[in-house]
């Protein structure tokens, strides 16, 4: 079997509510789908969501990456050597990590369409399905409680707060939404917008809230004072921006610097590097959370798959195709009360027709 054709699409989509996070508003992502086509009748399809801040990329550089790197590699190439292709395209697309999830996503599509089976079969099928968090950007805290109505009212049970802009308010909007919901599972992002001090100030003034991850609170340039956090703080520590490699994940391991990954298939470079970061992780005896950043249903569907696939992945936050307006991809897996469940179809799923 070899790949006879490579071809792309980009997609800009706009967000029907910008939101906030501790470094920057985001109205709008840009996306490219990849489709790569086979001698014997088949087809793959990858997503990319270049970001300038998470993956180094614009989407001019992904655009080039594909036309000058990606397309010549693939045609030609038998997509069963998937191990030799996404490892030599590793080198190549060194500083392009969506670019090289995108391939990644679609030779492992492609391998499961040939088997005939969903990816999260073909992958290990540990799960059927998987609870979501659902995120809510930095807010007023009139909007912040309105958003979170809004989502419970939508059957969430898992709410995700972004912050480290404010310490103060950030732990007003904890204790509203402890108050109003009791029995909602709370989790924290502080997206690297707190010092150590703040960070153990923020936890011990909402301890008895009773917030279940502590995402990311200090800058990536200050990773080596992030156990300084860990070590005063009983709830575990998440590693998100500071994780974007093997190496990355080894490093956090061996210094014993936090208690849980975030695994975002865009930053790490797709299914195939996610599962070697996942079994350092387990290997440290670490719980997992499968993340995501602006991608359409179908990056999304990647995500849910590999999250599916492994015993430590026990978190899910795969919420990032939820807002945007026109995603032709929503058919690939069911969203319904807070839950994740993907498609019976083989691969990732049907995929609708592009232009």
């Amino acid at each position: 079997m070899k790949i006879v054709r490579v071809s792309f699409e980009r997609l800009d989509l706009e967000l029907t509510q910008p939101y906030t996070i501790a470094y920057e508003t985001i109205s709008e992502a840009t996306n490219f789908i990849l489709r790569i086509e086979t001698d014997a009748g088949l087809a793959g399809w990858g997503c990319a969501a270049p970001d300038p801040v998470v993956t180094n990329e614009t989407p001019a550089d992904v655009e080039a990456a594909i036309r000058d790197v990606i397309q010549p590699a693939l045609t030609g190439a038998n997509p069963l050597h998937y191990v030799r292709i996404l490892h030599e395209l590793k080198a190549a697309l060194s500083s392009s990590s969506s670019a090289l999830a995108m391939v990644d996503m679609a030779l492992f599509d492609l391998l499961a369409r040939k088997a005939g089976i969903p990816l999260y079969q073909l992958l290990g099928g540990y799960r059927h399905a998987i609870p979501t968090s659902i995120t809510i950007g930095i807010l007023s805290v009139v909007d912040t409680m309105k958003m979170a109505a809004r989502y419970v009212r939508e059957g969430f049970f898992i709410l995700k707060l972004k912050g480290g802009l404010n310490v103060e308010e950030d732990i007003e909007k904890i204790h509203l939404l402890r108050k109003k919901y009791p029995q909602i599972i709370l989790r924290f992002d502080g997206n690297q917008g707190y010092s150590v001090e703040e960070a153990v100030y923020f936890y011990k003034a909402t301890k008895a809230a009773g917030v279940e991850i502590f995402e990311q609170p200090l800058s990536i340039d200050q990773e080596k004072l992030i156990a300084a956090v860990t070590g005063q703080v009983s709830i575990p520590v998440m590693a998100d921006e500071s994780l974007k490699s093997l190496k990355d994940v080894h490093r956090l391991v061996k210094h014993d610097s936090i208690d849980m990954v975030n695994v975002k298939l865009m930053k790490v470079g797709g299914i195939w590097e996610g599962m070697h970061i996942n079994s350092v992780a387990k290997a440290a005896d670490m719980e997992v959370m499968v993340g995501c950043i602006d991608e359409c249903a179908l990056g999304i569907a990647a995500g849910l798959h590999f999250a599916l696939s492994r015993p430590n992945v026990e978190y899910a936050d795969l919420d990032g195709h939820i807002d945007f307006k026109d995603d032709p991809f929503l058919g690939l897996f069911s969203l319904e009360k807070g839950i994740l469940t993907p498609s019976d179809e083989p691969g990732l799923g049907k995929v609708p027709k592009m232009h």
